[in-house]
């Protein structure tokens, strides 16, 4: 199973680039040609999970552009940086900037959402068009699901984290993520969890859990600048999501003034098991 890991790892980073942002050195997965769709991931995971999607993207004349957060995947884990909301979105700013992309399609999943949307808030002239795949917005009233709320704990997280072995994590992945588990295999979602962990063991990771920023200030920038947006936005939600539910996916909608969402069968890791529904809803929309 270890050398199957590692091929899938191996495989990742020979088809990305490193690259550097803001003085921190991350990682990035470019495939096709075409508008530049940038593909944000959130927790507990990287631009791995998109690596089904970009290929997707680029059989529909799309340049997928998926890179790593600070402290996820191959990114840097600086000890001395900004794991907020606030601090990765200027991050993300600086990443886009140094990647050469003016304007884009953005897709935001899980925390990437808020991430994503305060970059797009401030940047309004910089985005064609906004994709929510199961993220959320709703800061004052959002509680963590139960596999990540331990590590937002001081004390607790740690000894949660530790306990996060492979076998673990795969099963948690996999009964909360996962419709089809046949699309996704044992080593894929290893692979996963030895880019979570890696050389600091998750201690960024944590960091990032306990940077939520869950206020009515955050809520509010969030709906009153996504609702003066001048491009068009869609939801696309993986309808059996057991981490952000119905009651998520309507707030989302309500921000964006999307009266209809775009089911998937599929739970939170929709880019897992429905790549090509994906990317044919982030293609409509750029179309």
């Amino acid at each position: 199973m270890k050398r199957d890991v590692r091929k899938v790892l191996d495989r990742h980073e020979a088809a990305g680039r490193r690259f550097e942002a803001a003085g921190i050195g991350s990682f990035v997965r470019e495939e096709g040609e075409g508008d530049p769709i940038v593909l944000m991931h959130g927790v507990p995971v990287s631009s791995l999970l998109y690596r089904k999607v970009l290929t997707e993207l680029a059989a529909r004349g799309l340049h997928g552009i998926a890179f790593d957060l600070p402290g996820l995947g191959l990114a840097e884990r600086p000890a001395e940086f900004d794991y907020s909301w606030s601090g990765l979105a200027a991050w993300t700013g600086a990443a886009i900037d140094e990647l050469g992309i003016d304007r884009c399609h953005l897709v935001v999943h899980d925390i990437g959402g808020p991430i994503g949307f305060e970059w797009a808030i401030r940047n309004p002239q910089r985005v064609r068009s906004l994709t929510a795949l199961n993220t959320l917005v709703d800061a004052t009233t959002f509680h963590r699901p139960w596999p990540m709320h331990p590590f937002s704990i001081r004390g607790v997280g740690e000894l949660w984290l530790r306990s996060m072995m492979r076998l673990p994590f795969r099963k948690i992945y996999y009964l909360a993520g996962i419709g089809d588990r046949t699309a996704v295999s044992a080593a894929e979602v290893d692979a996963h969890h030895s880019l979570l962990k890696r050389d600091d063991s998750g201690r960024a990771f944590l960091r990032i859990m306990r940077g939520f920023e869950l206020s009515e200030a955050k809520e509010r920038f969030f709906f009153e600048g996504l609702a003066e947006r001048p491009y068009p936005a869609q939801v696309v939600w993986g309808e059996n999501d057991r981490m952000l539910d119905a009651k998520r996916m309507s707030e989302v909608q309500r921000a964006l003034g999307v009266e209809q969402a775009t089911l998937l069968p599929a739970k939170h890791f929709l880019q897992e098991d429905q790549p090509a529904a994906v990317a044919a809803a982030i293609a409509s929309l750029a179309a």
